[in-house]
């Protein structure tokens, strides 16, 4: 496709792709759409001549015959700066865009950390902006979920919803197993007064973590101590803030599980500036495995979520029902990763 100096080069359309790879219109539409009824050597000659002359799918034509935008959001409903702070935010949201990307399908990020921004997006994603939505961080008695299952939109959730009598598509780690893990852990290495800090109690990670936390002291014969908990809210000023708190309560604490990776840098930070050791007095241990527990000075014992594998199920979950399957759940297992602070 010859271009003359200072014309404007033609875009591609799809007859100059079924021109070049000599079979008909309606085969190369057969390939864009998915390959069926096209055999193996028709596919490759429609492949190769797509590569050829640079064409293009044309997203906007395609979505007016198929209704669907060939778009997906990534929805955070926390504030702004949670998104820069956590690590884990970014492990996911890159998962999600190289799964999605497998399936050319581009992933549009959205936070919505207000009432008033989950309300807009709300509206905007209603309206037919997106196929679907991967909702990152839904909170007890938020509405969004409800919100966006009401007006028709695919969700899927990472994390065990909050919401009851509604059926909801989700992903998560198995959080309570993990929290099990890791006080069993720490009581193995002879600690017997193993305080805790939460996540926020309106999270399914903050109260399936305290759950498995309070269910090994059970059976260890160990009794549950409300003066060894304290909650943060995944950040790490509230790590360091929850870890003052509990040893202003209780000195003699000996072990501390922290449910976030992030959370336990700034309760390492607290007890270094309270002159306690770590590992030697105080065993610290962490949860999700980010770059923060490597980050960590000692580096931290924690245990690893599968974030891989959790955003590879969100888009698994999320593609299925944007044709039409039924909501499902996937819960996936945790591990201990042991380094140096327990």
């Amino acid at each position: 496709m010859r271009v003359k100096p200072g014309e404007r080069r033609r875009r591609p359309t799809i007859h100059d792709v079924a021109r070049v790879a000599g079979v008909s219109r309606g085969t190369v539409s057969r390939v864009l759409n998915g390959g069926h009824h096209v055999s193996p050597a028709a596919a490759e000659a429609v492949n190769a001549a797509i590569r050829k002359t640079g064409y293009v799918v044309n997203r906007h034509a395609r979505s007016l015959i198929t209704g669907r935008t060939g778009s997906a959001a990534f929805l955070l409903t926390e504030p702004q700066e949670k998104f820069f702070e956590d690590p884990n935010f970014n492990v996911l949201l890159r998962g999600c865009t190289e799964a999605l990307a497998a399936h050319d399908i581009p992933l549009l990020l959205m936070l919505a950390g207000t009432v008033e921004e989950q309300r807009r997006i709300v509206r905007y994603v209603g309206s037919g902006h997106v196929d679907g939505v991967l909702l990152i961080s839904s909170r007890a008695g938020s509405p969004v979920a409800e919100q966006l299952v009401k007006a028709g939109v695919p969700v899927v959730i990472c994390g065990t919803p909050q919401l009851t009598g509604i059926r909801l598509a989700h992903v998560a780690a198995d959080d309570r197993d993990g929290a099990r893990t890791m006080v069993r852990h720490l009581l193995s290495v002879g600690r017997r007064r193993v305080g805790i800090v939460t996540g926020p109690l309106d999270t399914p990670g903050g109260v399936e973590r305290l759950a498995g936390y309070r269910e090994v002291l059970a059976e260890a014969g160990l009794r549950y101590e409300p003066e060894l908990v304290a909650t943060g809210d995944y950040s790490r000023d509230s790590g360091a803030r929850a870890a003052e708190e509990l040893l202003a309560r209780r000195p003699d604490l000996d072990a501390l599980f922290v449910a976030s990776d992030l959370m336990a840098q700034g309760a390492l930070a607290a007890l270094g500036d309270a002159g306690r050791r770590v590992p030697d007095d105080v065993a610290v241990g962490g949860f999700d495995d980010s770059v923060a527990a490597v980050a960590a000075r000692p580096a931290l014992t924690t245990i690893r979520q599968p974030w891989d594998r959790i955003s590879a199920e969100m888009v698994r979950l999320l593609l299925a029902q944007i044709e039409g399957q039924d909501t499902s759940a996937v819960i996936l297992p945790t591990e201990l990763v042991r380094r140096e602070s327990a």
